[in-house]
């Protein structure tokens, strides 16, 4: 009987704790792979068969952002709880001709026809975050066009194909993609459209189960036949018209006619002699480079890596970058926000002064920069032999987006517009004709004018605090590119908020630890007065690609997702 209570008891302990996936014999012990070598192309992505589909059309002539458009239509196909063609785009793209970047903003805007006296009309105090009142005019399909024309080789037929072949024959479902659409499911059937072209008998498919789309496929065979005018001003958008004037919304014809991205400068700082370059807003690519402005003059490599000193100051710099974010981000059209001075080392300078080494920010205000003058996405980046290199990141926001799927069609539309805010005084105001504020950011490295890296972490705010992560790891900790994705993050979350009510942070809001962290750290962190706990799963997912300095490309993918990095 003592022998048998002591099994039990060896068992219990031995459950507490942690496990590693396994016992590598090189690199960090939380390393759940290599990297990825290859001499030619690179791609890396959220799903596995898309990665092989950038692969095969490189191989077969495509450039970096033939892959990039046809892994992205692959994807809106196998991933819809994170991605489709009812979502928006941005880009970051290295065009070896010009030996420069160029960014794309892929996202639109609000209907012309609903009012902000609309939604008081109807008592709303927040738009709400599903059916037709959150959905903004989908602008990835125009992109895809727009960036094409530019750095494609390939037709988009070709690039359109495998997907359209996928959603006609099928795929295996794979493992985290199942779990997202079996909790999107229960929130979303209730929409017109959705529960018949999602689901299987009124379930999301299993693990493994293969799903076919053939009303996706058609659309796409639509556009790729037809361009992009076939989405914006063809049957594709007079269905899309006829379905919301029937189902109580306000996205009309005329909304997809009028709707055009735009190529946008990308804007850098450059930390520990690397030049890291995000977008402008409405998108908060910003927030990244304030953080790392005000991290640079602390000497984190010493520090070490997990330290209470790493993690305190991150989550500080954090507090800072996003009152500004919430202050000062928005469209640019209605409130341009002073970028320049934002992401300026002498205003780090200035804010770096409210960060103490021994306590927590309760509250942290917005600074002015104007001297007083003035949700769940994808990720994915390619790589040619040529040198292009492709960061891309595209979104329906809130996993498969508002639930409002037109007849026949095969997508959802996005809900990005929940995050307006219903006040005129606020720079995220909801307007007619209004881009809202964006979460999904494509991120690039260059170090002395040469690529040197391009990636992204997905996951709503926390994908500025993981482009510094990222960053950090691999420049401060000398973590390889691999290993930077599966080290350990921390996620802090309450801070105020560019969208809903906006309410200000006041009690320094949570530090979310992932486990890997030591409890010296959390009981260190605990004395500064951060509130730390444990989060399950709001880390995002990362992608990304490196020059390799011997030659060809280096590439690394997110373990904590269905991601796969892979080259020739």
């Amino acid at each position: 009987m003592l022998l048998r209570a002591a099994v039990v008891l060896a068992l219990c302990c031995t459950a507490a704790l942690p496990l590693s996936a396994a016992d590598r014999i090189t690199g960090q012990p939380f390393a759940t792979r290599s990297e990825v070598y290859a001499p030619h192309a690179m791609a890396a992505t959220s799903h596995p068969l898309a990665t092989q589909i950038a692969l095969e059309v490189m191989r077969g002539g495509g450039s970096a952002m033939d892959a990039a458009i046809a892994a992205n239509a692959a994807l809106g196909l196998m991933e819809p709880t994170g991605n489709g063609i009812g979502g928006d785009l941005f880009a970051i793209v290295w065009d070896p001709a010009t030996r420069r970047l160029h960014g794309y903003n892929g996202s639109g805007r609000s209907p012309r026809s609903l009012t902000l006296a609309e939604f008081r009309r109807r008592g709303l105090e927040d738009v709400p975050p599903h059916g037709p009142l959150p959905v903004t005019v989908p602008g990835t399909v125009d992109a895809w066009f727009a960036l094409h024309e530019r750095f494609g080789r390939r037709p988009m037929a070709d690039n359109l194909a495998p997907a359209i072949r996928y959603a006609r024959e099928g795929h295996p479902v794979h493992e985290t993609i199942a779990h997202y659409w079996n909790r999107s499911v229960p929130l979303l059937s209730k929409w017109p459209g959705f529960a018949e072209q999602f689901t299987i008998d009124g379930r999301a498919p299993r693990t493994g189960e293969t799903w076919r789309n053939p009303n996706l496929a058609n659309t796409l065979s639509a556009i790729a036949e037809g361009g992009r005018d076939a989405f914006y001003k063809g049957d594709i958008a007079r269905t899309i018209d006829a379905y919301f004037k029937a189902n109580d919304g306000f996205l009309s014809y005329e909304d997809l006619a009028a709707h055009r991205g735009e190529w946008v400068e990308p804007v850098s700082t450059n930390y520990r002699g690397y030049d890291v370059w995000e977008l402008p807003p409405n998108g908060q690519g910003i927030a990244a480079l304030q953080i790392l402005n005000l991290l640079e003059p602390h000497d984190l490599a010493g520090y070490g890596f997990g330290s209470p000193e790493h993690v305190h100051l991150f989550v500080e710099a954090k507090k800072l970058a996003f009152a500004d974010r919430a202050r000062w981000y928005a469209d640019p059209d209605f409130h341009p926000a002073p970028v320049a001075r934002l992401i300026s080392k002498e205003y780090a300078a200035e804010r770096g002064k409210l960060i103490s080494m021994d306590r927590a920010l309760r509250e942290a205000q917005p600074g002015t920069p104007r001297q007083l003058d003035e949700g769940d996405t994808i990720y994915l980046t390619t790589a040619d032999a040529d040198g292009m290199m492709v960061s891309l990141i595209q979104s329906n926001y809130r996993g498969m987006g508002s639930g409002m799927a037109p007849p026949g069609l095969g997508f959802i539309l996005q809900d990005r517009g929940e995050q307006f805010v219903l006040r005129e005084d606020h720079p995220n105001g909801y307007a007619p004709g209004k881009r809202p504020f964006h979460t999904i950011i494509p991120a690039f490295v260059t170090k002395d004018g040469e690529p040197w890296l391009s990636y992204g972490v997905m996951g709503g705010a926390m994908q500025p605090q993981g482009h510094v992560q990222i960053l950090l790891n691999l420049i401060d900790f000398g973590m390889n590119l691999q290993e930077a994705g599966d080290a350990p993050r921390i996620q802090h979350d309450g801070s105020t908020d560019p969208a809903g009510q906006a309410v200000a942070m006041s009690d320094g809001g949570e530090v979310d630890l992932e486990s890997g962290f030591s409890y010296a750290t959390v009981r260190a962190l605990m004395g500064k007065g951060h509130s730390v706990r444990f989060a399950h799963g709001p880390y995002g997912g990362y992608q990304a690609i490196m020059a390799n300095p011997h030659g060809g490309w280096i590439g690394a993918s997110e373990s904590r997702k269905d991601g796969h990095a892979a080259g020739y």
